[in-house]
């Protein structure tokens, strides 16, 4: 039985979910929250701090205790703001490996977080129950054939090379998606396992970032799921400047803003701190 009471139903892979598993959850009616694990050396919060197994399957168990749904696991530093050494698939398999099996493992569905098909296979081989595309489809070609093949969820999240002040942003996210889903539709990706990302941070400057929290219900329009993953990103300081660490506050803000404006998911860092946050929220508006 997982923390949100599902019950996790096996096959030959251990720790993997059952079909559907994605649909059930959201019809909790709650939000859903996603815990991030990243297993690099740069990434721009917390870059090192799990790179031993050890402590990554311990950070793991921890998020999974104070309330985490899903956990997203990364060894590749996709970090919005340039910096991230790209690597090779060897190199992110040689991060994963020791860690993503046990992970799986715990009963919570698991999440890769790659922009490489090959990666997303293999992964998903081994139990991971969903891939988290920060390119939205539109970067591997072989990436929607991959989500087909295996039939599992995929957060499809905007992206650009670079940020542009001058574009409307929330039009430029509906010509992505669009574009997106027509890939994901070409592939055979059934839309019920598609989740949306405005991917905030990621090709935007900081008033972007904000437009498109703001804005959420523009990307309603297309009638799935929306993930907001605004946990410590630099649009926070341009706002109240704090190192990434010292961000909880406004991270917490901002998805309570992305919730109120139709967030399904939240990605974040601070599970339990965000877990506690959304609960209030729950409670008072349940009294309104």
């Amino acid at each position: 039985m997982s923390t949100t009471g599902v019950p996790m139903a096996t096959d030959e892979r251990a720790g993997a979910t059952p079909a559907g598993w994605l649909a059930r959850l959201l019809a909790a009616d709650r939000t859903l929250v996603m815990g991030i694990l990243n297993v690099t050396p740069d990434s721009f919060s917390d870059g090192g701090r799990y790179l031993d197994p050890g402590n990554a399957v311990a950070q793991a168990r921890r998020m999974i205790a104070e309330g985490a749904d899903i956990l997203d696991i990364g060894a590749e530093s996709t970090r919005p703001y340039g910096g991230a050494v790209r690597v090779d698939e060897a190199e992110e398999r040689r991060r994963l490996e020791p860690v993503l099996g046990a992970v799986c493992a715990l009963g919570v569905p698991v999440s890769i977080d790659s922009m490489k098909a090959a990666v997303a296979r293999w992964a998903l081989a081994q139990g991971a129950a969903m891939v988290n595309d920060v390119w939205g489809l539109q970067r591997d070609p072989e990436m929607a054939t991959a989500v087909a093949g295996h039939a599992v969820p995929v957060v499809i999240m905007h992206n650009r090379e670079s940020a542009d002040p001058a574009l409307d942003i929330v039009t430029e996210m509906e010509a992505f998606f669009t574009r997106s889903l027509a890939i994901a539709a070409r592939a055979g990706i059934a839309r019920e396992r598609i989740v949306l990302d405005p991917g905030i941070g990621f090709g935007k400057v900081a008033e972007q970032s904000m437009t498109a929290i703001a804005r959420l219900d523009r990307l309603r329009g297309f009638g799935l799921p929306l993930l907001v993953g605004a946990s410590r990103k630099r649009f926070i300081d341009t706002i109240s400047p704090a190192p990434p660490d010292r961000r909880l506050g406004g991270s917490i803000a901002a998805h309570v803003l992305a919730v109120l404006n139709g967030a399904a998911i939240v990605r974040v860092h601070d599970v339990a701190e965000t877990v506690q946050a959304l609960k209030v929220v729950r409670a008072i508006r349940g009294n309104a």
